[in-house]
């Protein structure tokens, strides 16, 4: 794995650690088809959660969550319907947050968190 990679990794694990501390339950992580990747599904209650990570080491670019804009929601929002229907389950709500996280070069990560992004 690249350090690229690596980040990415660290940030899904950082953000799969606060959706369980917040009671959720991860269903999968980077679930893959030929349309794309998702990097969490969680459950939250009644709701399906498909949940976007972007992590980066600043914010030189923006913050993380800006990186998902209109076009990568209807990207999120095809790639959910093709989960729901490989895990042939019903599921009435589907919800999409964003977990942002920014690795300084010193001290702990700097979490974001945006639930419903629409």
């Amino acid at each position: 794995m690249n350090a690229r990679g690596a980040l990415g990794r660290y940030g899904e694990d950082v953000a799969a650690a606060l959706l369980q501390s917040m009671g959720m339950t991860i269903l999968c992580r980077n679930w893959r088809c030929v349309a794309g990747e998702l990097d969490i599904v969680a459950r939250d209650g009644d709701a399906l959660v498909v949940c976007e990570v972007k992590t980066r080491r600043s914010m030189s670019h923006g913050s993380p969550a800006e990186a998902v804009g209109p076009r990568k929601m209807q990207r999120l929002r095809a790639l959910a319907l093709h989960w729901l229907d490989e895990a042939e389950i019903y599921i009435p709500t589907v919800r999409f947050d964003v977990v942002g996280v920014i690795l300084p070069r010193r001290g702990a990560p700097i979490v974001s968190y945006l639930r419903g992004v629409e």
